[in-house]
C-alpha cells in the first residue's frame, strides 16, 4: 500500500468546501429558487395611479462566478426578458424589457454538519434593466409613470420572497451526515 499524504481536520473540511460548492452546483441551486417565469401586476402607476401595469417575466440560468477567500464566495448574474405592457384605458403601450439580477452567496458551515448557499435578499438597485418600446407615447408613459423603478422594487420583493420560500430553503442546506450515511456502503 502506498503511504498516504495526510492532512489537518481543517485543511480536508477546506478542501472539501473548495469541491463541494462549485459554480455549477450554486448556479443549479439559484435555478432552482429562481424559477423559470412569473407574472407581476397589474400594478397601479403614474399620477392618479390610473395606469396598470403588468409583466410577464422569464427567468434564464445564472451565470455563477465563483471567488476563494477566507470565505468562499459568489456573484451571480440571472438575466429576465419581460413583456410589459401599461393599460391606460384608452392605449396599451407594449415594452419589452432585458434585465439582470445581482446576487451575491456565501457558502457557510453549520451544526450538525450542514453546508448552507447563503443567498443575499436582491434590492432594487441589484436589478438592472434596459426598456425598448415601439412608440414616444410608450416612452412618454414609461418616464412619466416611473415603471422603471417599479419594475425593479417588484421584481426585487419577489425574489427576495423566493429566498425565503420553503422550497428555496431546502435548495440552499445539505444535510452533509445524511448525504454520507446514504452514500455509505460499509466496504
Amino acid at each position: 500500500m502506498d503511504p498516504l499524504d495526510y492532512v489537518s481536520y481543517q485543511d480536508f473540511g477546506r478542501r472539501f468546501f473548495e469541491i463541494a460548492v462549485t459554480e455549477g452546483r450554486v448556479g443549479d441551486a439559484i435555478g432552482a429558487i429562481a424559477g423559470e417565469a412569473f407574472e407581476l401586476g397589474p400594478i397601479a402607476q403614474g399620477p392618479g395611479r390610473l395606469a396598470k401595469v403588468t409583466a410577464k417575466v422569464r427567468i434564464m440560468p445564472p451565470r455563477v462566478t465563483r471567488h476563494l477567500g477566507e470565505a468562499i464566495t459568489f456573484s451571480i448574474r440571472i438575466p429576465l426578458e419581460i413583456d410589459m405592457v401599461v393599460d391606460l384605458r384608452i392605449d396599451k403601450p407594449k415594452f419589452m424589457v432585458f434585465g439582470e439580477i445581482a446576487l451575491r452567496a456565501t457558502a457557510r458551515a453549520a451544526e450538525p454538519l450542514l453546508l448552507i448557499i447563503d443567498v443575499e435578499k436582491p434590492r432594487a438597485s441589484d436589478i438592472a434593466i434596459h426598456v425598448t418600446s415601439k412608440s414616444l407615447r410608450a416612452e412618454v408613459v414609461r418616464i412619466i409613470g416611473g415603471v422603471d423603478a417599479e419594475i425593479k422594487r417588484f421584481i426585487a420583493a419577489h425574489v427576495a420572497g423566493e429566498i425565503d420560500s420553503p422550497a428555496s430553503m431546502q435548495a440552499k442546506i445539505i444535510d452533509v451526515a445524511e448525504r454520507l450515511d446514504a452514500a455509505w456502503t460499509g466496504i
